[in-house]
């Protein structure tokens, strides 16, 4: 009753057509075109005055109506991809499955999709069926529709939302704006039908409930936890792009809370509930949570490749000190432990090459932090991740997984001159020292030199 009263209050027109939106006013939303970027309107006025219908659509509208500032704008049109492509010079068609066209303007690339419409129909434009293979993978997915068909098809009712920048009117086919009011994520149509056609929504839910600050409808969250096997099925690659958007979403930490909550870690990071449940590792990923959605707020770069360092050190810690005890050489074991948990997780997130080296790169120099004498750390210093690897051990202090007085020294060495730099050395341990001397008088031995002579 709350939800059709807020409804009316916006401006639902009854008109008593199904499928008809309700069209909210300037003075009803709040959101002014001058909110949008000048690319984006650009866009859109040029596929209207092309005779094409064109808003913006989905996050961007929704971000901006609950206050948050949007990562990028995309807009929805009737006009076909190819159509699209003939209304701008800067522009070039994108994807297999789902073909879209980036168009450029200045420094912006704005993606614009074409309505779609019902696997199998013929849209109102002409569209074609979806095209599969023998195994009935999709290999095309340009069925094209009308636009209430194009709201149907969408996840989330605050993401079914379509912004006219010319008239600054919001078209609004299931309620999204009460949603958003009432501060409540819903799904558009039969919450488990829509979870099976694509599982990776369960985790959109987690993520969008977690950025927007909403809850999720109990008719949506209460298959979540039964049907998260499904996630089982998802492309690695797939669940990697969601699993990065979560944890660079600004929210990381709420977000890996929630996923406990639904009971889908198990299906994205399986070995985060065994990070979780040891005093250390909790401390050690929150602490790396609330560094990088500080580092988001504050508009400053993050990695991906350090976000996933963090959550997987860990199991890292449990297969190489098992292999230290047995007498393996601490750093060869330590390569052995690193790829094996990277093995281990690749059947589950598509990890890129690049951002498996950017891991490996950080967690080898974890060892190397202890060597503070002779010329090593210098050549620490010189590494390309170092920043990186030093960042990762402050979050090790701080965590109390190694001594403050490590990471203190490093700090005080990063930024020191280089006469206090030399003050700072530590001498080499014995054992070090006479395993050189050794190592020398075996090599004079070899050229038949004696090592202590002197010319």
């Amino acid at each position: 009753m709350i939800r059709k009263f807020i409804s009316r209050v916006l401006g639902r027109k009854n008109t008593g057509k199904r499928n008809e939106p309700a069209l909210i006013a300037l003075d009803q939303h709040g959101l002014q075109r001058e909110q949008i970027s000048r690319g984006c309107r650009q866009t859109v006025e040029d596929l209207q005055e092309n005779g094409y219908q064109a808003y913006i659509v989905g996050g961007a509208v929704r971000d901006l109506l609950a206050g948050l500032t949007p990562k990028d704008f995309d807009v929805a049109t009737n006009a076909t991809p190819e159509q699209v492509r003939r209304c701008f010079r800067r522009s070039r068609i994108i994807g297999r499955r789902f073909q879209i066209v980036h168009v450029s303007m200045g420094a912006e690339t704005i993606e614009v999709t074409t309505f779609r419409g019902h696997h199998g129909e013929p849209g109102t434009n002409g569209g074609n069926r979806a095209q599969t293979d023998a195994q009935g993978r999709l290999l095309r997915d340009n069925v094209f529709g009308s636009q209430s068909e194009d709201a149907a098809r969408r996840d989330f009712t605050v993401n079914a939302l379509y912004y006219d920048p010319s008239s600054e009117t919001i078209l609004d086919y299931h309620h999204g704006v009460a949603d958003l009011q009432q501060k409540t994520l819903r799904v558009i149509g039969d919450p488990k039908t829509r979870y099976r056609e694509d599982p990776v929504r369960m985790l959109r839910a987690v993520r969008l409930a977690a950025k927007i600050g909403l809850a999720i409808d109990p008719a949506a969250r209460r298959p979540i936890r039964e049907m998260a096997d499904l996630l089982e099925n998802v492309p690695p690659s797939r669940l990697f792009d969601e699993m990065l958007k979560l944890l660079t979403s600004g929210h990381a930490l709420r977000c890996i809370t929630r996923l406990r909550e639904e009971g889908l870690h198990n299906g994205v990071l399986p070995l985060l509930d065994v990070i979780l449940e040891q005093p250390r590792g909790e401390r050690f990923v929150m602490l790396a949570l609330e560094a990088t959605d500080r580092r988001v707020a504050e508009g400053k770069p993050i990695s991906p490749g350090f976000l996933f360092a963090t959550l997987l050190w860990h199991q890292v810690l449990a297969t190489w000190e098992p292999l230290k005890d047995s007498g393996e050489p601490p750093i060869p074991s330590l390569f052995v432990a690193m790829d094996e948990v990277l093995r281990v997780q690749a059947g589950k997130l598509a990890i890129t090459r690049r951002i498996a080296g950017d891991i490996k790169d950080i967690w080898a120099l974890q060892p190397r932090f202890e060597q503070r004498s002779g010329k090593r750390p210098y050549g620490i210093l010189q590494q390309p991740r170092f920043k990186a690897g030093y960042d990762f051990l402050l979050l090790r202090a701080q965590s109390g997984e190694v001594d403050q007085a490590i990471s203190n020294w490093w700090t005080a060495f990063l930024h020191a001159s280089d006469e206090a730099r030399a003050a700072m050395l530590l001498p080499a341990a014995p054992s070090t020292a006479k395993k050189r001397r050794r190592r020398r008088r075996r090599a004079g031995e070899d050229t038949g030199q004696n090592p202590n002579a002197t010319e």
